[in-house]
């Protein structure tokens, strides 16, 4: 009898769990103690975790997600073990396409607000996996080289949430197959958690004949320390905070590094060239990312993965990438979005990652002149116009504030929105004036969204609460412009007066640049152009235009194929 009570008992158990708010709770802290054995390709995890209800009723279970290469093997509150269902639950925030979801019945309700203290363990072996890309038709080989994280003897590189539930999460499946379906719960996990702690104490063992390979993070240091009997062991502290900007990652291997002023280069010893060159273009962009950020508050990390033909990744000031051949320009991209993370903290997404993506184009431009920094921008607008016609034209209140850069949890936003919204700040404002107010900008003093308004207002007289408004602290969609109408008028002079009119005809206003060309050259001017209005304004010209162009590429917009209004020889 007792084992149909049993599967009984385990069905009941599965059917409640379908019902259950995975995202009730959000894990505050994490404190766990993480054995790494590389010849087991095994990991083994203790600690504790803090949770609280963010939910609005009182709550009687938990759950807790991990890798399902990764098995529970106690719960426990209090010193009391705690009952828990484990079950498989599909889901493509890991590698595997699986998640090994634990349901915890708690020793009593929970209240909205209130916290419940968990002891965990938990292990099992990380290899590679690329299943979740495969089975939508990715080909394995492309597959494996996107979805590289192992635990190995030669090699360990893991990354967090989105590539490996290394540390426990909680949160409804996401399917690659479901178009947004994995980025918007990985996007509310990180909303959640974006305050959250998590500090991991790494142990490697080893024997007295030989050192095992030095683990490191992207949350701390990591170092050699000599266990009972003489044993050399690798271990250390890593600490990720906040977590909703940090993928927290560990790597090991047999590296050995080079040591520059604003970056540190971790390299196989086979490379020591590559790893050079590597330094000596981080040289070359440490100028320009101290002129426009300040001196770098702590180093960049760049990381040798072992897959010549692996994806690089980069999180916050940490870049894991093949030391192999690369395009000098792409590595100084890369290298500049490094630093300015390094040189310029934030607790703030639509700074943190915006102001690193908006370095890369200056950076560019300084290079190869503005078109090319304007073309490298234009890479972002396909995805954030896409996003912004799925938001609708920005007249749902509710929308424009959770969508807000100062609310968002969308990449494309407080990335590539971000990006754009700073290069409009630096057109409006100029270089040094921008500079000045980056250089005053102290993350402890930022407690509430109009405080980088200010800084930068302070740097110019107009008032710029209508830029703010429409797009940072609110999604009002984008601009879109067009020229009504061109009225070229000849001068005393033999000169010419153009009346240029110009409608937007989207929700959200911007200063955009309108040029008329001419034989023998052009003129461009700014123009402020509201929300469902229209502006006009005035060229003086020695000759007759030929065609006016608004919008350069420096204001993104839903339409760009009416930005150019020929003049024909009837208006001249």
């Amino acid at each position: 009898m007792k084992w149909p009570l049993l599967v009984c008992f385990l069905c009941a158990a599965r059917v409640s769990a379908f019902s259950l708010d995975r995202e009730a709770f959000t894990i505050t802290r994490y404190d766990l103690a993480a054995r790494v054995e590389p010849e087991l390709q095994r990991l083994a995890v203790r600690g504790r975790l803090a949770l609280r209800n963010d939910s609005s009723s009182p709550q009687k279970h938990a759950v807790l997600q991990i890798s399902s290469s990764l098995s529970w093997r106690s719960i426990e509150s209090g010193g009391n073990r705690l009952q828990f269902v484990s079950q498989p639950y599909e889901s493509d925030v890991d590698h595997t396409g699986e998640l090994s979801e634990a349901v915890v019945t708690l020793p009593k309700e929970v209240a909205p607000g209130g916290s419940v203290d968990l002891d965990v363990g938990y292990e099992g072996v990380i290899v590679i996996d690329a299943t979740r890309l495969t089975r939508i038709g990715v080909p394995k080989e492309v597959a494996l080289h996107s979805d590289w994280d192992q635990i190995g003897e030669s090699f360990t590189a893991v990354r967090g949430a989105g590539y490996v539930a290394w540390y426990p999460v909680a949160m409804e499946a996401g399917n690659l197959s479901e178009g947004n379906s994995m980025f918007d719960a990985l996007a509310r996990w990180k909303q959640r958690e974006r305050g959250a702690e998590i500090h991991v104490w790494f142990h490697q063992p080893g024997d007295s004949e030989a050192r095992p390979a030095l683990p490191i993070c992207n949350g701390g240091r990591a170092e050699n320390h000599e266990g009972p009997g003489r044993v050399r062991d690798a271990a250390g502290d890593c600490s990720f905070s906040p977590l909703g900007l940090v993928i927290p990652t560990f790597v090991a291997g047999e590296y050995q590094f080079l040591d520059r002023p604003g970056l540190k280069v971790y390299y196989r010893s086979e490379h020591a060239k590559p790893a050079e060159n590597f330094a000596l273009e981080a040289d070359k962009a440490t100028p320009f990312v101290t002129e426009w950020f300040g001196i770098s508050r702590s180093k960049a990390d760049v990381v040798e993965l072992a897959d010549p033909g692996a994806s690089p990744f980069e999180s916050g000031r940490w870049l894991l990438t093949p030391l192999s051949d690369t395009d000098p320009k792409l590595l100084q991209l890369a290298l500049v979005h490094s630093l300015v993370h390094a040189a310029f903290p934030s607790q703030r997404p639509w700074i943190y990652e915006g102001l690193a993506h908006f370095a890369q184009a200056v950076y560019r431009e300084r290079e190869d002149g503005r078109q090319a920094a304007l073309d490298l921008m234009g890479r972002h607008r396909a995805a954030l116009r896409e996003v912004e016609k799925q938001q609708g034209d920005g007249s749902n209140e509710s929308t424009a504030h959770s969508e807000s850069l100062v609310a968002t949890t969308r990449e494309e936003f407080y990335r590539s929105k971000a990006a754009y919204v700073w290069w409009m700040l630096r057109d409006i404002v100029g270089d040094e004036g921008l500079k000045k107010a980056l250089a005053e900008y102290h993350p402890s003093e930022d407690k509430e969204p109009s405080y980088m308004q200010r800084l930068v207002q302070a740097q110019t007289k107009r008032d710029l609460e209508w830029f703010f408004d429409d797009w940072v602290y609110r999604d009002r969609g984008l601009p879109d412009f067009r020229v009504v109408s061109v009225f070229p008028r000849r001068t005393l002079e033999s000169s010419y007066v153009t009346t240029v009119l110009v409608e937007n005809l989207g929700r959200c206003a911007a200063e955009v640049p309108l040029t008329v060309r001419f034989d023998g050259g052009d003129a461009t001017h700014r123009l402020l152009v509201r929300a469902n209005a229209k502006a006009s304004i005035r060229f003086d010209t020695p000759n007759l235009p030929t065609e006016v162009v608004v919008n350069d590429g420096s204001v993104p917009e839903n339409d760009l194929s009416n930005n150019v209004f020929p003049v024909k020889a009837s208006q001249k």
